[in-house]
Protein backbone atom coordinates (compact mmCIF):
# COMPACT_ATOMS: atom_id res chain seq x y z
CA UNK A 1 0.00 0.00 0.00
CA UNK A 2 1.36 3.44 -0.85
CA UNK A 3 1.32 6.29 1.66
CA UNK A 4 -1.53 8.18 -0.05
CA UNK A 5 -3.77 5.13 0.17
CA UNK A 6 -2.65 4.51 3.74
CA UNK A 7 -3.59 8.10 4.65
CA UNK A 8 -7.03 7.86 3.06
CA UNK A 9 -7.85 4.54 4.66
CA UNK A 10 -6.51 5.76 8.01
CA UNK A 11 -8.70 8.85 7.77
CA UNK A 12 -11.77 6.71 6.99
CA UNK A 13 -11.11 4.50 10.02
CA UNK A 14 -10.53 7.54 12.25
CA UNK A 15 -13.89 8.98 11.17
CA UNK A 16 -15.57 5.76 12.35
CA UNK A 17 -13.83 6.11 15.71
CA UNK A 18 -15.04 9.72 15.93
CA UNK A 19 -18.59 8.42 15.58
CA UNK A 20 -18.01 6.09 18.53
CA UNK A 21 -16.40 8.89 20.57
CA UNK A 22 -19.46 11.06 19.99
CA UNK A 23 -21.75 8.19 20.90
CA UNK A 24 -19.96 7.28 24.14
CA UNK A 25 -18.47 10.59 25.30
CA UNK A 26 -20.40 13.33 23.52
CA UNK A 27 -17.35 14.73 21.75
CA UNK A 28 -14.57 13.72 19.39
CA UNK A 29 -11.03 13.35 20.64
CA UNK A 30 -8.85 16.39 20.03
CA UNK A 31 -5.57 16.33 18.13
CA UNK A 32 -3.82 16.48 21.50
CA UNK A 33 -5.70 13.39 22.70
CA UNK A 34 -4.79 11.60 19.47
CA UNK A 35 -1.12 12.52 20.03
CA UNK A 36 -1.28 11.09 23.56
CA UNK A 37 -2.86 7.89 22.22
CA UNK A 38 0.00 7.64 19.72
CA UNK A 39 2.57 8.09 22.51
CA UNK A 40 0.90 5.35 24.54
CA UNK A 41 1.05 2.99 21.58
CA UNK A 42 4.66 3.95 20.83
CA UNK A 43 5.52 3.11 24.45
CA UNK A 44 3.84 -0.26 24.04
CA UNK A 45 6.05 -0.89 20.99
CA UNK A 46 9.01 -0.42 23.33
CA UNK A 47 7.59 -2.85 25.87
CA UNK A 48 6.68 -5.41 23.21
CA UNK A 49 10.15 -5.08 21.69
CA UNK A 50 11.64 -5.89 25.09
CA UNK A 51 9.35 -8.93 25.25
CA UNK A 52 10.36 -9.93 21.70
CA UNK A 53 14.04 -9.75 22.69
CA UNK A 54 13.43 -11.77 25.86
CA UNK A 55 14.25 -8.84 28.14
CA UNK A 56 10.85 -8.25 29.77
CA UNK A 57 7.62 -10.28 29.58
CA UNK A 58 4.54 -8.52 28.30
CA UNK A 59 0.91 -9.42 27.81
CA UNK A 60 0.11 -6.11 26.11
CA UNK A 61 -0.56 -7.38 22.58
CA UNK A 62 0.95 -8.08 19.20
CA UNK A 63 4.14 -6.22 18.23
CA UNK A 64 3.46 -6.09 14.48
CA UNK A 65 -0.07 -4.81 15.05
CA UNK A 66 1.13 -2.16 17.48
CA UNK A 67 3.80 -0.96 15.01
CA UNK A 68 1.07 -0.72 12.36
CA UNK A 69 -1.12 1.22 14.79
CA UNK A 70 1.70 3.71 15.39
CA UNK A 71 2.03 4.31 11.65
CA UNK A 72 -1.75 4.73 11.50
CA UNK A 73 -1.63 7.35 14.27
CA UNK A 74 1.17 9.24 12.51
CA UNK A 75 -0.89 9.37 9.31
CA UNK A 76 -3.87 10.63 11.34
CA UNK A 77 -1.83 13.26 13.17
CA UNK A 78 -0.28 14.57 9.95
CA UNK A 79 -3.74 14.79 8.37
CA UNK A 80 -5.23 16.56 11.40
CA UNK A 81 -2.49 19.20 11.27
CA UNK A 82 -2.82 19.79 7.54
CA UNK A 83 0.37 17.97 6.59
CA UNK A 84 0.81 15.39 3.87
CA UNK A 85 1.98 12.17 5.52
CA UNK A 86 3.60 11.15 2.25
CA UNK A 87 5.49 14.44 2.02
CA UNK A 88 6.56 14.23 5.68
CA UNK A 89 8.04 10.75 5.21
CA UNK A 90 9.56 11.54 1.81
CA UNK A 91 11.20 14.75 3.06
CA UNK A 92 12.60 13.00 6.13
CA UNK A 93 14.12 10.18 4.04
CA UNK A 94 15.57 12.60 1.49
CA UNK A 95 17.05 14.78 4.25
CA UNK A 96 18.67 11.79 5.96
CA UNK A 97 20.06 10.48 2.68
CA UNK A 98 21.56 13.91 2.01
CA UNK A 99 22.96 14.17 5.55
CA UNK A 100 24.67 10.80 5.21
CA UNK A 101 26.28 11.35 1.81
Amino acid sequence: MDLKELTKRSHDIRERYHTLELQYHGSKWSTEEDALAFLTDASLVGRLTMDHEGRWPSEEGNLSSKIGECVWWLAILADEMGLSFEECVTQFIEDKEEDLR
